[in-house]
């Protein structure tokens, strides 16, 4: 069982948005990518929390926070996608939901630790993943395109609640 460092109640994740957005903003730029009003407001809701959020968990959102009526399935993908290929966010498959993603312009190993009880998702960067990663790789004659590791367990809050 791992330990995440559950920091979600001394966090100010206003500070985590407005990074994101900036770090965004200039990524997209040197990119020669448009970072559209709706790309920004769809990073900016993954960015709200934490916890990995599925498309339609956004569509309302979106729904809730913007004068726009009801974006399309469709229009919402088609921005995860951008945000996915410009590398800002991370999709977690084993929940059909995206995260925000710290280190956008590391290419480094990459785990999510995630909390099967609240939904915490943590990123961790780790150089021996990398590594051990790169070693399987290539004992298998296989080039490595994407990774990510979703590691689930309990966070230090919900560990101490059972």
């Amino acid at each position: 069982m791992f330990t995440l460092k559950n920091t979600q109640d001394e966090h100010d994740h206003s500070k985590c948005v407005h990074k994101a957005l900036e770090q965004a903003k200039v990524l997209c730029e040197k990119q020669g990518a448009r970072l559209t009003r709706l790309r920004r407001q769809i990073l900016e809701l993954v960015w709200q929390s934490h916890k990995p959020l599925g498309a339609y968990a956004l569509m309302d959102m979106l729904a809730d926070n913007s004068d726009r009526k009801r974006v399309a399935p469709p229009t919402v993908y088609r921005s995860l996608d951008f945000l996915l290929e410009q590398g800002l966010i991370h999709k977690v498959h084993s929940l059909n939901a995206y995260m925000g993603c710290s280190h956008p312009t590391q290419k480094d190993s990459e785990a999510l630790f995630i909390c099967g009880t609240c939904g915490h998702t943590e990123e961790i960067r780790s150089n021996s993943i990398q590594q051990a990663i790169n070693l399987a790789a290539s004992q298998h004659r296989f080039t490595v395109n994407q990774q990510i590791l979703e590691v689930v367990g309990l966070c230090n809050q919900c560990k101490g609640k059972k």
